[in-house]
């Protein structure tokens, strides 16, 4: 019997226990490295009050169902992770993680560049691991306890370090008009959700605190600063742009997925590769874009007061679902702006002075004792560094006026770099549910299930994604390079489903499967290529 090549994952959050328990399904025995002493990535360290963004029947595996004690519509951060280690246990996928320790990088070896540039087929054949004169990965990692560090041989890499965590995007600014002059303290994000209540508390109380930001790790720290401090000590929101948060997931009694997130709503989009039909009956129903967002913004200007505070975006909802950029508010969010806890700033730019920040339209600073960044984090960077090859470095991001360079209909492989995926960097409604089937996807190509189509094509098909998240996540790089496939997830797995030889359709009868939202559960039993 030939024995198993060598793959390993590289991070044991969400994407790298799916990964490893699909893989363990086709007997391989991943080596799974973690830096942590923990699983579960991001949900290791969040804000008290983080919940998941959507409801947990859309949040969960497909063969795992949330425990009947969870009844939650939208659990936190607490149960999440109760959540992932139950699922860990349950496959004994914990067995497989090399806690505490690090990455520090990887480097293709045995092949050229040149002779890696002049394949017509991804890794030369088209399949995971190649054929003829391949290369292997060597894979440096560092024992946290100790320092020590080793070089492991791979025939297979599978990245999936996240893009929202480790680099901490900070804003710049002109001299003598940064954090140097402040008088207080600045910090990330990042380093706040790693304190636990009694240092939050001792940070934020009594204290003067500026947020930058307005997504959800922004929103979350507001709403714990305005518990703690109250009216007496508002929390200032600088919101440079603002955005469609919600406080429900409906719009006049209606479930936003009934008009966003199922087939027909896909229908109303000009999809890459979609045919003449579809072509047509997405120029036909456009229109219906713009009802179904004119009605969500409708309701929302109604129940939230958006407008009384200046909140509302010059951008529709729909842009807002398509990108990805936009959350759920913490309960009462709008209550706490009621009663002066937390005060929104709207700004496109800010600078430090020395008792405060300045903002656009204002000539006296806001005072602060503290200034928090929930600006997000450099994930292109992030993804660079972990490569040695100055060429990989280059090529594996792309450049800032167009969408990362992973083949679109997968959004794992990258068509120059061979023998490795990346799985977790593109957004989804659901990044558990998108994972799983793309780990899945892989586990089924690693295992010789089927080859991937030319270079040439892949990266056309790289530019025709690059043309439709342009169209409908916006025209900037914040927007498009998120490569957020909520829009189109149904059809996104229709693809993966059609490589592994298995049924798209997942539903039963015409209507159900039209227009009642896919989730999780309806990939129950996928009978896959062996």
């Amino acid at each position: 019997m030939e024995q198993k090549k060598r793959v390993c994952i590289i991070g044991a959050g969400v994407s790298g226990l799916a990964a490893c328990k699909y893989l363990l399904e086709r007997g391989f025995q991943p080596v799974v490295f973690e830096a942590d002493r923990s699983i579960g990535g991001l949900w290791k360290s969040t804000s008290a009050s983080t919940r998941l963004q959507t409801a947990r029947w859309d949040y969960q595996f497909s063969d795992f169902p949330w425990p009947e004690k969870v009844t939650e519509v939208c659990p936190d951060s607490k149960q999440v992770m109760e959540y992932l280690e139950s699922y860990a246990e349950r496959f004994d996928l914990v067995r497989h993680v090399r806690f505490g320790e690090k990455v520090e990088g990887i480097e293709y070896v045995g092949v050229a560049e040149e002779e890696m540039e002049a394949w017509d087929l991804w890794a030369g054949t088209g399949g995971a691991f190649g054929g003829g004169r391949r290369g292997v990965w060597h894979v440096t990692v560092r024992q946290e306890e100790d320092g020590a560090v080793e070089v492991h041989i791979m025939d297979f890499v599978i990245l999936c370090i996240g893009r929202f965590s480790g680099m901490p995007n900070i804003p710049t600014f002109p001299k003598n008009k940064d954090s140097e002059v402040f008088n207080g303290k600045v910090i990330h994000s990042m380093n706040y959700s790693n304190m636990d209540s009694t240092a939050v508390t001792k940070l934020v109380k009594d204290k003067q605190v500026i947020i930058v930001g307005y997504l959800k790790s922004a929103l979350d720290i507001a709403a714990e600063c305005a518990k703690i401090n109250g009216p007496r000590y508002p929390c200032t929101m600088i919101v440079r742009t603002k955005r469609w948060n919600i406080s429900q997931l409906e719009a006049w009694g209606i479930p936003i997925n009934y008009m966003y997130l199922n087939r027909f709503s896909e229908l109303l989009l000009h999809k890459p590769g979609e045919g003449l039909t579809l072509s047509l009956l997405a120029t036909i129903l456009s229109p219906l874009r713009w009802i179904f967002s004119k009605f969500t913004e409708s309701y929302l200007k109604k129940t939230i007061p958006m407008k009384k505070y200046d909140m509302i975006p010059k951008h529709s909802f729909f842009q807002g679902v398509a990108s990805g950029l936009l959350a759920v508010l913490p309960e009462h969010f709008y209550d706490k702006v009621e009663e002066g806890s937390i005060i929104l700033k709207p700004s496109k730019t800010f600078e430090f002075s020395k008792n405060g920040v300045l903002i656009e339209g204002e000539v006296t600073p806001i005072k602060a004792d503290l200034v928090i960044y929930a600006t997000g984090f450099k994930g292109d960077q992030k993804l660079r560094n972990i490569f040695i090859s100055p060429w990989f470095q280059k090529v594996v991001a792309g450049t800032k006026d167009m969408i990362v360079p992973l083949y679109r209909c997968r959004e794992c492989i990258h068509p120059q770099i061979p023998q490795m995926a990346i799985i977790g960097y593109s957004e989804s409604i659901s990044n558990v549910y998108t994972t799983e089937i793309r780990a899945r996807w892989l586990a089924c190509l690693i295992d010789d299930g089927f080859i991937l189509p030319s270079k040439r094509k892949m990266e056309k098909n790289i530019l025709e994604w690059d043309k439709y998240y342009k169209t409908y996540s916006g025209n900037s790089s914040e927007c498009y390079r998120r490569s957020c496939i909520t829009s189109v997830h149904t059809w996104y797995n229709d693809q993966l489903c059609k490589d592994m030889g298995c049924n798209p359709r997942r539903k039963k009868g015409f209507f159900a499967d039209l227009f009642i939202p896919y989730g999780p559960t309806d990939y129950v039993g996928l009978e896959l290529k062996k």
